[in-house]
């Protein structure tokens, strides 16, 4: 086992891309780490440097105490793991696991040992003897992560090993493959797209934009505490609500106005965000998540200073909440966490017309708003988001 460190890492194609640039993280021994963001942004880049696939052009990357910038793959002791489960088609699972450790010229009675180990942990040992054609796509990928086992390596590195299974399989190996990691107690850099696959999986998530870090922390952390607009675009299902705004104040304190709406701010949010009163009087981005949208009708105590007169253009029945989709006085923002994203969450809420923001929310189902109809939202003012303008960062 062994932690791995970026020091200052960039990687710049011969077309003079960069693709990685000054990337400082450390994965600590044991730990399950997410990289995560839209396509393009270096996540599968800075993996494949870890496992020696791509060249390093500034910087050092250390697995343990050791600079791996010149070492083969081979040399390096680490196990992949990718989208595709690469499968060699004409041997058993027996065989497909067995290979590495074969050619490394393990025992015979050591390579069997490590085989089955794997197979049980993994629970195919009963599908030793079948070959990948006779396997559905939850097993074909359990040998692929048995392959890496056996290796008993220092690191797992693991790329997108999931996007190719359907939505139900997916959540069903994302529990089984976090599990394993915490019982193997290795480590490992997980990379997907997927922000819901992060939240859930990772110890802490690594955020990545246009090849560069934006904030690792916690998955909670990441979601209560977004240290820019990309990364609140981007942690958070469905996304949150951005829009133009105008901080003020007043004997009463300070609100925040869109359109033809004001809300208070908070004083919890004044004392939290120490910069924010300097804005008073300018243009903020004003960010407020679904969930902190409430049905104004079932919740009376709400304070009338707190709601907003909506139309609902469309409900999205969930079962256990509903996605409202609304129009209201103001000017709503697409987040740049839009831009190349996968993730089809990461583009709910649009732009408007003139005067018009596309928002949603997320409500109680006991909610009664209906399609087509005007409605009252009460919002959660001790849990709004600002950010400025110009650098998008929060404020």
């Amino acid at each position: 086992m062994a932690r791995i460190e970026f020091d200052d890492v960039t990687k710049v194609y011969e077309d003079g891309t960069e693709a990685v640039s000054d990337l400082d993280l450390s994965i600590e021994d044991k730990e399950l780490l997410v990289m995560v963001g839209p396509s393009g942004c270096g996540k599968t880049t800075a993996l494949r440097m870890v496992a020696g696939l791509e060249e390093i052009t500034y910087g050092e990357i250390r697995i343990g105490d050791k600079v791996v910038n010149d070492l083969t793959p081979k040399e390096r002791d680490i196990a992949m793991v990718f989208q595709n489960y690469a499968l060699y088609p004409q041997m058993t699972v027996r065989e497909n696991l067995a290979f590495g450790l074969t050619l490394r010229h393990l025992s015979k009675d050591e390579v069997n040992r490590r085989v089955e180990s794997a197979a049980k942990t993994l629970e195919i040992d009963d599908l030793l003897d079948r070959k990948p054609r006779a396997l559905s796509g939850g097993q074909r990928q359990r040998v692929a992560m048995g392959r890496a086992i056996v290796r008993d390596p220092q690191a797992y590195l693991m790329d997108e090993p999931l996007s190719n299974l359907d939505a139900k399989l997916r959540v069903q190996m994302r529990a089984e493959i976090h599990q394993l990691q915490q019982r193997e107690g290795v480590t490992t850099i997980y990379v997907t797209h997927d922000q819901i696959e992060a939240m859930t999986m990772g110890d802490r998530v690594a955020v990545m934009s246009k090849g560069r870090l934006q904030q690792v922390d916690t998955p909670q952390h990441l979601y209560d505490d977004p240290v820019n607009e990309f990364v609140a675009g981007f942690i958070g299902s469905p996304a949150i609500n951005l829009l133009d705004a105008t901080l003020q104040q007043n004997s009463g304190g300070f609100h925040v106005s869109f359109g033809d709406n004001r809300l208070p701010v908070d004083p919890s949010i004044m004392k939290r965000d120490t910069d924010l009163a300097a804005y008073a009087g300018r243009p903020v981005i004003l960010g407020i998540r679904p969930e902190n949208f409430a049905d104004a009708a079932l919740t009376p105590d709400a304070p009338p200073e707190t709601r907003l007169k909506v139309d609902c253009i469309l409900t999205e029945p969930l079962g256990s909440e509903i996605d409202v989709h609304f129009t209201t006085s103001g000017q709503s923002i697409v987040s740049s966490a839009a831009e190349n994203a996968d993730d089809a969450s990461v583009h709910l809420g649009s732009e408007g017309g003139e005067n018009v923001a596309n928002l949603v929310a997320r409500v109680s189902p006991r909610s009664r708003i209906a399609t087509g109809q005007p409605a009252e939202l009460a919002v959660d003012v001790t849990r709004l988001y600002f950010f400025d303008p110009d650098t998008r960062q929060r404020i």
